[in-house]
């Protein structure tokens, strides 16, 4: 019988409840399933076929940990160049330079200043994180939301990280975000993520796991900008597992591309009849 594991983090050691979902599936496929944590010592990772990336949430502040164990495990998806391309939102630097449509971003490195624009909505947040864990929005025209920003900015700064701004893109506050799964290689299903960020940040780097999470009927347009993103990942879509693309409507209101999820995504299976067995039917395909 196969073997797969089904990689979490301590915090979550029988997995997020929707990726509890694919378990079944997979064993009705005569599979045995895992959910080994990924930084336990004890765990011998050669006694898996396949190891599948899920929940290991708790990766960003220790990104290069994280990166070694990737490369220390004999098989694992998405691959180890994928993730490490992922993990660090440069990656958006490479998808404008291939010509797709991205959230104008503004990159400030360790050593620079927090020389924020002078008015306007922004996001501050790092390039490397999850769960929307140390992002805020400013309204840069209020005095002190703009030395709150500033102040975050300086203390992502001074912690090492890369920063972002953003501007915040009002429209996504009605339409929210849409988030589309890709699993084996073709489009699965789409949901609605309504609209996190309501001020600045004050959570001291806690994520924000709680979403206002519905189905949704991705556009052809938004589809096909999914298309073209995967399309420029380097080494070619192919090779992912699973993929998700979110994308929110831009200042004219067409799609542009938040962020690109091929390491370690929410897929919401929960959203979309028959998606729990796609992936167990995907995962199996590898074997």
């Amino acid at each position: 019988m196969p073997r797969v594991a089904l990689v979490t983090c301590a915090e979550l050691p029988g997995l997020d409840t929707d990726d509890q979902l694919a378990i079944e599936p997979l064993r009705a496929l005569g599979v045995a399933v895992e959910t080994p944590v990924w930084d336990d010592p004890g765990v011998d990772w050669d006694r898996f076929d396949l190891a599948v990336l899920r929940n290991p949430w708790d990766y960003p502040r220790r990104r290069e940990q994280f990166l070694a164990w990737t490369r220390s495990v004999p098989r694992l998806l998405n691959p180890p160049a994928v993730v490490q391309w992922n993990t660090d939102k440069v990656y958006l630097r490479d998808l404008a330079a291939a010509g797709l449509p991205v959230v104008p971003t503004t990159w400030l490195v360790p050593g620079g200043t927090p020389d924020l624009p002078h008015e306007g909505e922004v996001v501050v947040k790092p390039s490397v994180s999850a769960g929307s864990a140390d992002t805020g929005r400013y309204d840069l025209g209020d005095g002190q939301q703009r030395a709150l920003a500033e102040a975050h900015a300086e203390k992502l700064l001074t912690r090492g990280d890369t920063v972002m701004l953003q501007p915040y893109l009002g429209a996504v506050d009605t339409a929210g975000e849409t988030a589309m799964l890709h699993i084996g290689g073709v489009f699965s299903h789409a949901i609605r993520k309504g609209p996190l960020l309501d001020g600045p940040d004050l959570r001291d780097g806690a994520p924000l796991w709680s979403e206002d999470i519905t189905a949704r009927e991705a556009s052809e347009e938004e589809r096909d900008v999914a298309r073209r993103t995967l399309a420029a990942i380097p080494g070619g879509s192919d090779q992912l597992l699973y993929a998700r693309v979110d994308v929110i409507p831009g200042a004219d209101g067409t799609p542009v591309v938040l962020e690109v999820e091929l390491t370690e995504p929410s897929l919401f299976l929960a959203t979309s009849p028959g998606a729990p067995e796609r992936l167990a039917r995907a995962i199996t395909a590898q074997l």
